[in-house]
């Protein structure tokens, strides 16, 4: 076992991250620093750094990145149309790197030589956090105590958590765990496990179900500048602010939830229900958005690139050169995709009702059907014959060779 004197460890208060702050320090005999990451969790911050504290911590650090984390990471996805497998808008993905690079931070501050996560050797996670710790800060240490301890699930922890007397919040009869950011909520473990097992309505903290929602739908005015969210019904609002307002009003809305079995990059298949209202509304308006301010060819393009940053994100690659060269591009075509889309929500539904831009490349009378002077309808005989040439020209030849 290498001997580190100093470990950074990225603590969220969660059961891995606190049995880890004493199976650390007195696995490895080295001063053990916790540093917690506020990227929107809402947590007790000070309860949370007293628990730290106590659990075998020298020292806390509490870091506020919530606005760094949406102008940084979380706009940069949304321009992007960033989804993973068609359906996952990446919250924990997005989250890693950021808390990553806030560990690094405390980490040079403190003079460690190791840093630790409390991610599993079957998950995603590693790979998010040792990436961008190589990336950083390529002489630390790392650890990853599921890939060296002894125990072999959650009960494990949970039983060592209750022996030297550690506070959690997970317990046998309730195993599954959850993940806080400004941009979803995500629940996975125990019960959820089977693909087959409805999850409890209960579970959820964001959105109401849609049952459960308004019989009147409600309007949302959402401004863009430059593919940015600036304001809400016409309040300008600070970014991280302006994510929360929108969860609150898609999540009594019933607007956000998703049931997802999705691809982990260590080749396994994984079911994760996650609940993102405010992330699903502004995909949705920021689409609505691009579908009026960018040209057909860069639009086309553009959504083929989406998918594929998703999937870098998902995989860790958050600080690879490709994705800052794909940031460089998206950030062209978001240019002119400035103005308002007014959406109607309803009961888990999100219906457009109307979208406007300075910059928009709708031409109502170039659209209409009534008369028209720019359009000439002849034109369009020549055009289709050319288009249709090489499939005309096959469809003859083919039959002389039959």
């Amino acid at each position: 076992m290498k001997r580190f004197r100093r470990v950074v460890v990225a603590y969220s208060g969660g059961l891995d991250t606190s049995v880890m702050l004493r199976w650390i320090r007195d696995n490895y005999q080295c001063d053990v620093v916790a540093a917690c990451v506020d990227v929107g969790q809402a947590e007790d911050y000070p309860r949370l750094k007293k628990r730290a504290l106590s659990t075998g911590a020298s020292r806390c650090y509490v870091v506020n990145a919530r606005e760094e984390f949406v102008t940084d990471y979380l706009w940069r996805a949304l321009k992007a149309h960033a989804i993973y497998e068609g359906r996952y808008l990446l919250g924990t993905s997005l989250a890693r790197p950021i808390i990553a690079e806030k560990i690094v931070d405390v980490a040079k501050k403190e003079k460690a030589d190791a840093v630790a996560h409390g991610a599993t050797g079957k998950g995603n996670d590693q790979v998010r956090f040792e990436l961008t710790f190589k990336a950083l800060a390529p002489s630390l240490g790392i650890l990853a105590p599921w890939r060296e301890w002894e125990f072999k699930g959650r009960e494990d922890e949970v039983e060592y958590a209750q022996r030297h007397n550690i506070p959690v919040t997970v317990t046998k009869a309730k195993p599954y765990s959850s993940d806080a950011n400004l941009w979803h909520i995500s629940y996975e473990g125990g019960v959820l496990e089977d693909p087959n097992h409805p999850y409890d309505d209960k579970m959820f903290e964001l959105t109401v179900s849609p049952e459960k929602a308004p019989a009147k739908g409600e309007m949302l005015d959402i401004d863009f500048e430059k593919g940015i969210p600036v304001a809400v019904n016409g309040k300008a609002l600070r970014p991280d602010l302006l994510v929360d307002a929108l969860n609150k009003i898609a999540g009594r809305n019933g607007v956000g939830r998703v049931d997802i079995v999705e691809n982990r990059l260590v080749g396994i298949k994984s079911r994760g229900v996650y609940e993102a209202p405010a992330a699903t509304v502004l995909y949705f308006a920021h689409r609505e958005l691009e579908s009026l301010a960018i040209d057909r060819e860069t639009f086309h393009a553009k959504e083929l690139l989406g998918p594929k940053y998703g999937e870098m994100v998902y995989n860790g690659l958050w600080h690879s050169p490709l994705l800052k060269a794909m940031d460089a591009f998206i950030d062209e075509t978001q240019r002119y995709v400035t103005g308002r889309v007014r959406l109607k929500l309803y009961k888990g539904n999100i219906l457009v009702q109307g979208r406007r831009s300075p910059y928009s490349l709708y031409w109502e009378k170039l659209a209409t059907f009534e008369k028209e002077e720019i359009y000439n309808q002849k034109d369009a005989e020549g055009f289709i014959n050319l288009f249709g040439l090489p499939m005309k020209v096959q469809a003859i030849l083919r039959r002389k060779s039959r």
